[in-house]
C-alpha cells in the first residue's frame, strides 16, 4: 500500500549563541522563543507551551471565522484565553472564547461545537506520533 505524505507546516531552528532564545523559521516568518528570567532565559520571546497555546487559539479564531463567514454571521471580534495547567498530576488545557452578544444562543452552540472541531484542537486531543531522526 502506498502512503502519501501531506505536509501540512515545516519550521526550522538553528541555535545561536543565546542562552534559551531561539530563533524558529516557519515558513516565510521568524519567531523567537525562549525562557523566563525564572527559568534562567532572557525572555526575549514567548516560552515553547505559550507558542503552543497561541497556536491553538490563533487556529481556534481562524476556524470560527472561517465558518462564520460561510454561514454570512456577523462574527464581530473573538477573544480567546487559554492556559497550560496541571492538575493532580494531569496536564489540561483550558480555553475560554468571548464572542460577540449579537450572537443568539443557537449560533454559540454551533461554534462552542466548531471550536472542539478545529484542525489543532483534534491534533492536541489525540496525540501526535513524533519521528525523531539525529543526523
Amino acid at each position: 500500500m502506498d502512503s502519501t505524505v501531506q505536509r501540512v507546516a515545516i519550521a526550522h531552528l538553528d541555535s545561536a549563541e543565546a542562552r534559551y532564545a531561539q530563533t524558529i523559521q516557519a515558513g516565510k516568518h521568524a519567531i523567537v522563543a525562549d525562557e523566563p528570567h525564572g527559568s534562567g532565559g532572557g525572555d526575549a520571546g514567548p516560552a515553547p507551551y505559550a507558542l503552543l497555546l497561541a497556536s491553538l487559539a490563533a487556529c481556534t479564531s481562524i476556524t470560527l471565522r472561517m465558518y462564520a463567514d460561510k454561514k454570512g454571521w456577523d462574527l464581530g471580534p473573538v477573544h480567546i484565553d487559554v492556559t497550560f495547567a496541571r492538575v493532580d498530576g494531569e496536564e489540561r488545557i483550558e480555553r475560554t472564547i468571548t464572542l460577540a452578544p449579537s450572537l443568539d444562543a443557537e449560533q454559540r452552540a454551533k461554534l462552542a461545537e466548531i471550536a472542539d472541531k478545529t484542525p489543532v484542537t483534534k491534533t492536541l486531543r489525540r496525540g501526535t506520533t513524533i519521528a525523531t531522526t539525529i543526523a
